[in-house]
């Protein structure tokens, strides 16, 4: 099944990072374990010298508009209680397409309706009761426009075979 990009109305003209609209979004797809929890925050590039808060998306990932290093959303996330490495399985919705280097066709570069590319990104990391990172959810926000899009639904995390 393909990856399709549904984009709904935010807050527009909002150019703070952490916009609550896109948190909700991301807290709303992921879903907790019994015991478990949700952690949600917004994606800082803290490799870049600027705190880069914007992000271009490509290929199943997102890139800081600062250094161009990508936030390992597919596979690792920079979180003490993850598997690493890991790999996304889909829980219903389709994942976005990866990098060709891992079997897949390079994807179109999402944009929000008004033909933006870049994003604010919001991340929700499900927590299983015994502290094991188990699902994702991953948000764009166009600072422009304030348009919102669930990128990755509620996502298993799956450790990858060393």
């Amino acid at each position: 099944m393909d990856h399709e990009f549904a984009w709904t109305p935010g807050a527009a003209g909002e150019t703070a990072a952490g916009p609550e609209d896109v948190l909700r979004l991301v807290r709303d797809a992921v879903r907790a374990e019994p015991g478990g929890r949700v952690e949600t925050l917004v994606a800082v590039c803290e490799m870049c010298g600027c705190g880069g808060v914007e992000f271009e998306v490509a290929k199943g990932e997102c890139f800081c508009v600062g250094c161009c290093i990508p936030l390992g959303i597919t596979d690792g996330y920079a979180h003490p209680d993850a598997p690493y490495p890991w790999r996304l399985e889909p829980s219903g919705a389709p994942l976005p397409p990866a990098s060709p280097g891992r079997g897949f066709e390079p994807p179109d570069l999402p944009r929000c309706p008004a033909g933006h590319n870049l994003f604010h990104v919001a991340v929700a990391l499900s927590f299983a009761a015994d502290g094991v990172l188990r699902g994702i959810s991953v948000g764009l926000r166009c600072p422009e426009d304030g348009a919102l899009c669930l990128y990755v639904d509620n996502a298993r995390v799956v450790p990858r075979a060393a």
